[in-house]
């Protein structure tokens, strides 16, 4: 996660950091299709496997 966006912004506050990082968390995790598990994001296979 470090080298995918933290080393590419100047945060002012630990505060902005934690925001930044629960957003992309959140993207990585229910929009962005993941070719390991067939184009489907993590939150669709997650529901499949329920």
């Amino acid at each position: 996660m470090r080298y995918d966006w933290l080393a590419h912004y100047l945060f002012e506050t630990g505060a902005e950091v934690q925001d930044y990082a629960t957003k992309w968390l959140w993207s990585y995790n229910h929009e962005r299709p993941n070719m390991a598990l067939g184009g489907i994001t993590q939150k669709q296979r997650s529901a499949t496997m329920a």
